[in-house]
């Protein structure tokens, strides 16, 4: 800690010069031989200093027999006695032990040699490596223990993100912290802010959080600024992207000949006379995605400081279009950033009095302006994917003139409503007879929909106060608020005889008291918009004390604080038909409308003031350490919600934790090559309230008819009442997670190797389902506790660096394990139900097996010959699939019951992974920069249910060329035919693939140009990269991506692809400013 204390205090020392005494010049250069910008050169025991140029040159006077210390943060410092003017060139040393030498955690920081609980950490350096567009995205590969899953390629998508596994059947998302304030989302984060990331993964660096820590915590610190000159920098980035595949379909002859063998086996005439003059036909695929998808990203910030202030001040802009619908403006991200960050000393009287000596107040503010729109991403109905995946590739794009005639006849009252593009052509109708809900994906994404606006600030302050002697009170006050506006509209249109919207008239018969009939006319109209406000708002009030002392060979650390915290949200919103302007949308508003709300066509709605969340919470914590050699901590947190009856209000959340650091042993000391080797174990419990409100009380529900009387003797009359919306359960408590960990961390040669390995186990009980209550109940099952999940792992970190000459290296690799069992659910309950399709449930959950598994038919491979159907009998000689047909899917009778039949679904995989793992690749060479982040997944996989079964005319994807077409031919694929009696197309595993992959997220290389040419230009540092994301992908998966998080977003959908939006393949150049 001396050095660092040090480095603090010379970076805002004065650059005074001496009247008298030797000068010491030179340059300051780092193992590379490149300068070093912002070296400071201090004179030991005084206010004179001086700090290094662009091109790493300095020159200070000091008193002859002065003694010059040469500092720099991430380098070894090193000291100088001057006893006459000299000039030299001083190389300092990278100083790894440094830069890692603390670890953030809950309410403070510790020495990492002291942490005995397991905690990742991911610093400002290691985030280089990432794509940096969102914060969430950035923690894919960068450590053990965290599984992210990108939701899609959409630009406005985040990502799934899971500690340890699913860690519940609910919401299994991890705590956000940023600078200390619990955040419902981080997309609004800029990533170039962020200073360090700390995933706090087991129970004991969770416990602090009690309440919502269950499913891990992840603390995000962004920067600050420093003492010294101004440091402005400048990043500018220009990236094209691509989808980094597409999904295959057939061409037009490859779709005729497929449509002729299924006439042909349905024992029908062929379709096309010939296939072959066809040709490629119109490559729907091609056309729903947008070449060189622009995304830009700006970064400004300046920082500073002096003896009494520091600063640190940022603008972002990131704008990303779709690769589908971007240039429609229907797929679009734009977010703008502004963050301050600033600390004063109010003052600091150290150095006279001992009692309440120094005040440090630090505020913080954030402004984020997002905007954007998204499209349907992983869906079978009707997503603009979905339909090019699914259009015939005969049907053009734009209707001929001979189809538009036909249209003025077939769609006579829809045809003026017809899509346009921007030259006034008709765009091809799909007929809804083959394509159901699907339509021209084009003429879909070519008209009007809406757009979403997210104006959020966020600010905080703190003011730190020493009592005495180490003893310090912290009080802070966090805010965060946050506006949501949405604004969209529809004009009249037609896309087919399904889906359309136009004026219509409705005549209805109305007769007076004398007879007499009449007829009223109603307008329907076809044009709508809707607007709507949501307001969100969380404040934090956190008062704690901290207590850090060291006697002689003992540490000890103490906090103790409380927790007020409280989130509201209220929405206002309308909608109205007939647009007054249709073709004006600066116009267009729910005022400016024809519809009256007598006729059912405006509406409006708002929630004012919706019930509160709150928390209120005490918490502490002891760490202690004898010589830095054995270690414990103890946790202990109480919290109380407002989710929650009045019985089961509060909770605790206890957890300890020791350490070894056997390192420090004597027996230890003349082990030169082992530099660092701990052992740490824990254990303890956290929480999760995230599971809505009022789940312990049923609502009233209105609208309930009640008789009263006998309708035997004409007495009964009808009363509208209200009755319970269901059974209540007042006993209904906090989801637990009880997790054990034990740790080892070892390093050698200096910590040139690093290598860290956790076990852990942890045991979700008290899962909140639905309750197993008798049919004849009547009304809807009250929620209880009654669910347990076991997530059980090891979780591995390995580094090694070190250079050769001017060649610095470092290889960086993680890897998690984790096996997932869903152990209870409840006395009565015999499954959960997971995600469902057309063809059936896919998935489910089930005592002993992974939550959620794949549920369906095993297949044996198809049956090659008539043969072989006939000799697929049961033990009595009965034909196991009497309907099969040489062709057909073998299906396997799993219990041996000898009849084929629900009762032989069975597990047949899980969208989870069994191994999660990153690899960093990164060097450095004479101003030469490379890193490389490779990130993959094993032992899953995924659901490929894109194809839609029930439409017989739609196009197919090329893995249908695979099929039986004769004995064989291939054991895995089944004939071709639209409506199959063995039913084919039953769930089974015939849908399933392996989804492992290993994806390089990001490689960059970059240079950095030499100090002499920039400083003539008054530029510290000009580098200039040029990066790939997703560059390539090693998978056996055949769907669009391998990476599915699901439609749903909870843990039932892990894994099911229903036409998933394809990650881009982003190309990027960019450069680095600084001044």
């Amino acid at each position: 800690m001396k050095k660092i204390f040090t480095l603090i205090l010379s970076l805002g020392l004065s650059l005074v010069a001496l009247a008298q005494g030797v000068t010491f010049k030179g340059t300051v250069l780092d193992n590379a031989n490149q300068p070093i910008v912002g070296a400071f050169i201090v004179e030991q025991g005084t206010a004179n200093g001086t700090m290094s140029g662009a091109d790493g040159v300095f020159s200070l006077r000091v008193k002859s027999g002065a003694v010059v210390e040469v500092t720099c943060l991430g380098y070894e410092s090193r000291q100088f006695t001057v006893s006459a003017d000299q000039t030299l060139t001083i190389v300092l040393q990278d100083d790894t032990q440094m830069l890692e030498e603390t670890v953030v955690v809950g309410y403070g920081v510790q020495k990492k040699s002291v942490v005995t609980a397991a905690i990742s950490s991911i610093t400002s350096e290691d985030l280089k490596a990432t794509a940096q567009t969102r914060v969430d995205n950035v923690l894919q590969g960068m450590t053990s223990g965290v599984t992210v899953i990108q939701s899609s390629g959409a630009p406005d998508a985040g990502a799934q993100v899971r500690i340890r596994g699913i860690g519940t059947i609910n919401n299994s998302e991890p705590l956000y912290i940023i600078d200390g304030l619990p955040a419902g989302s981080i997309d609004f984060l800029n990533p170039n802010d962020i200073e360090r990331i700390e995933v706090l993964k087991d129970a004991a660096s969770g416990a602090v959080y009690g309440a919502r820590a269950a499913n891990g915590v992840v603390l995000i610190t962004t920067k600050k600024g420093a003492k010294g000159k101004a440091q402005v920098s400048y990043n500018f980035s220009y990236g094209m992207q691509n989808p980094w595949r597409k999904p295959a379909v057939l061409n037009a002859t490859e779709y005729a000949v497929m449509m002729n063998e299924g006439q042909l086996n349905a024992g029908n005439v062929p379709m096309f006379d010939d296939p072959y003059s066809l040709g490629e036909g119109t490559d729907w695929v091609g056309a729903i995605f947008d070449k060189n998808a622009p995304v830009v990203k700006h970064d400004l910030s300046v920082s500073g400081g002096n003896e009494t202030m520091d600063y640190a001040v940022s603008l972002g802009y990131v704008s990303r279009k779709g690769t589908i619908g971007g240039r429609f403006g229907r797929s679009f991200s734009d977010r703008i950033t502004y963050r301050q960050n600033m600390g004063f000393k109010v003052f600091d009287s150290s150095a006279t009095r001992s009692f309440l000596n120094s005040l440090n107040v630090r505020t913080n503010l954030t402004y984020a302006n997002i905007s954007g729109a998204g499209i349907s991403t992983n869906s079978e109905y009707a997503s603009p994917l979905g339909s090019a995946i699914g259009m015939s590739p005969l049907e053009t794009i734009l209707a001929s003139e001979e189809d538009e005639a036909k249209y003025r006849t077939m769609y006579e009252k829809g045809y003026p409503y017809i899509i346009r593009d921007a030259q006034g052509r008709a765009y091809t109708i799909a007929d809804a007879g083959t394509y159901n809900e699907q339509v021209n994906p084009i003429a879909d994404l070519d008209r009007p929909t809406g757009s979403t606006v997210t104006n959020k600030f966020v600010a905080g302050a703190q003011a730190e106060l020493q009592i005495w002697d180490n003893l310090k009170v912290r009080s802070s006050v966090s805010l965060d608020l946050a506006y949501v506006d949405y604004h969209g509209y529809t004009p009249q249109y037609f896309l087919t005889s399904k889906n359309y919207k136009y004026d219509t008239i409705t005549e209805t018969k109305q007769y007076d008291k004398d007879g007499k009939e009449s007829i009223i006319e109603k307008i329907n109209y076809g044009s709508s918009t809707s607007q709507s406000n949501s307001k969100y708002f969380t404040w934090q009030v956190e008062n704690v004390l901290t207590y850090d002392k060291t006697f002689g060979r003992h540490g000890i650390s103490a906090v103790v604080g409380h927790t007020l915290f409280r989130s509201t949200s209220a929405e206002v919103g309308a909608e109205a038909n007939g647009l007054r302007y249709p073709d004006d949308p600066w116009k267009i508003s729910v005022n400016n409308t024809i519809g009256q709300r007598v006729d059912g066509d405006r509406n409006g709605w708002g929630s004012w003031n919706s019930v509160p969340y709150s928390l209120m919470s005490y918490f502490g914590r002891v760490s202690y350490n004898f010589d830095e050699r054995y270690m414990a901590e103890v946790t202990l947190r109480r919290d109380a919600s407002s989710r929650f009856g009045p019985d089961n209000k509060w909770g605790t959340f206890p957890s300890f934790s020791l350490g070894w650091n056997i390192k420090n042993e004597a027996f230890m000391k003349n082990v030169g090559w082992v530099s660092t080797l701990k052992l740490r174990g824990s254990w303890g419990i956290n929480g999760n309230d995230r599971i809505g409100d009022f789940t312990y009380a049923v609502y009233a529900n209105p609208g309930n008819n009640y008789a009263f009387g006998s309708g035997a003797t004409a007495s009964e009359t009808i009363t509208i009442g209200t009755k319970p919306s269901g059974l209540a359960n007042p006993n209904v408590k906090w989801e637990q997670s009880i997790q054990t960990d034990l740790g080892l961390e070892t390093g050698f040669l200096g910590n040139r190797i690093t290598a860290t390995v956790d076990f852990y186990n942890k045991l979700t009980s008290g899962m909140l389902q639905a309750m197993a209550v008798p049919s004849y109940a009547g009304d809807s099952a009250p929620m209880g506790n009654v669910g347990n999940m076991v997530n059980r792992g090891v979780e591995i970190d390995l580094a090694y660096r070190d250079h050769v000459g001017d060649f610095h290296y470092k290889v960086s690799a993680n890897a998690t394990y984790n096996r997932n069992k869903l152990t209870y659910l409840g006395d009565d309950a015999t499954f959960l139900n997971g995600s469902s399709h057309k063809i059936g449930q896919l998935s489910r959950g089930i005592v002993g097996m992974p939550f959620p598994y794949f549920y369906g038919y095993k297949a044996d491979g198809i049956f090659q010959n008539p043969a072989e159907v006939a000799a697929y009998v049961n033990a009595d000689g009965a034909l196991l699939q009497p309907k099969a047909e040489p062709g057909d899917v073998r299906f396997v009778d799993v219990n041996g019951d000898g009849t084929l039949n629900d009762a032989d679904r069975t597990y047949i995989g899980k969208g989870i992974p069994d191994w999660s793992f990153g690899i960093t690749l990164s060097a450095e060479y004479k101003g030469f920069d490379f890193s490389m982040l490779l990130q993959g997944v094993a032992g899953i996989q995924a659901f490929n249910v894109s194809r839609r079964t029930d439409l017989y005319y739609i196009n197919l994807p090329k893995t249908i060329l695979n099929r039986w077409t004769g004995e064989g031919s291939t054991n895995r694929y089944p004939r071709f035919v639209f409506d199959s009696a063995n039913e084919n197309y039953r769930v089974s595993d015939l849908w399933v693939e392996d989804a492992s992959f290993l994806r390089a997220r990001n490689i960059q290389l970059g240079y950095t140009l030499p100090a002499k040419l920039t400083q003539k230009v008054r530029i510290a540092r000009l580098r200039i990269y040029a990066q790939a994301e997703n560059a390539f992908t090693l998978t056996r998966y055949t769907g669009c991506d391998p990476e599915v998080t699901g439609g749903n977003g909870f843990a039932s959908d892990a894994g099911i692809d229903r036409g998933v939006y394809p990650q881009a393949r982003t190309i990027t150049f960019g450069l680095n400013l600084n001044f």
